[in-house]
């Protein structure tokens, strides 16, 4: 694995102002990726980390800190600079996974490529090899409300990974699925890290942050270490 920081983040806070008081969301969070790490972060409901996952991923800037993304100082970038930044380097998965109903597989796949400017032919090709991939190659042309949890889930991961993105940001990737069907995408990600892809992932439940390389626990906006699950 390569030593060099994906992102770094020092002293990170995000405050919100709820009426007339200060809800203090992320405290003094510092935290480092490498390029080709596999982390989770750990943390009940309502406790900071999807806040961090969207610092983290350029959606959201913090109140204060210092936060360094592939060797660029994330709050000295302009909106525009911040967006680029997102569709070259960051692949989103949620929880529920956001496909849009009146498209086929292959072209909510092929949703970024489109915004991004790459050619319809060449982004079909791409779609198409990425749906492969990920197991779907015969239910390409198949609507979201024809597909299972399972298989929309794989779609959006799909889609995350089709602009070749240096990091795969994933929330809560398997809390609308059963555990089998949740095994099945956590054995996917280890594939795909084991190819040398950077995975961030957000859960709040312990077997599935177990899957990741390390893990790290947040609660009440406070990021601790969790150490590295091959020592467990």
């Amino acid at each position: 694995m390569s030593t060099n920081h994906f992102f770094h983040m020092q002293n990170i806070c995000k405050d919100y102002l709820m009426g007339e008081e200060v809800s203090h969301i992320l405290k003094n969070v510092n935290l480092s990726i490498e390029e080709g790490e596999y982390l989770s972060v750990l943390g009940p409901s309502g406790s900071g980390k999807s806040t961090l996952m969207n610092i983290i991923g350029c959606l959201d800037v913090p109140t204060s800190g210092n936060y360094i993304l592939q060797g660029r100082t994330v709050e000295d970038l302009t909106s525009g600079e911040l967006a680029d930044l997102r569709s070259r380097e960051i692949g989103f998965i949620f929880q529920n996974s956001q496909l849009l109903p009146r498209l086929t597989a292959i072209r909510n796949v092929e949703l970024p490529l489109i915004y991004a400017g790459v050619r319809p032919k060449e982004r079909r090709r791409r779609a198409t090899a990425m749906l492969e991939r990920v197991g779907l190659a015969d239910r390409m042309y198949h609507y979201p409300n024809q597909l299972s949890g399972g298989q929309q889930q794989r779609v959006a991961i799909a889609r995350a990974l089709v602009g070749n993105p240096s990091i795969l940001l994933a929330d809560e990737p398997t809390g609308a699925l059963d555990q089998k069907t949740g095994k099945q995408i956590m054995e996917l990600f280890q594939t795909i890290n084991d190819e040398g892809r950077t995975i961030l992932m957000i859960t709040h439940d312990m077997n599935i942050a177990a899957h990741a390389h390390r893990v790290v626990h947040i609660i009440d906006g406070v990021l601790t270490e969790g150490g590295n699950t091959s020592d467990a």
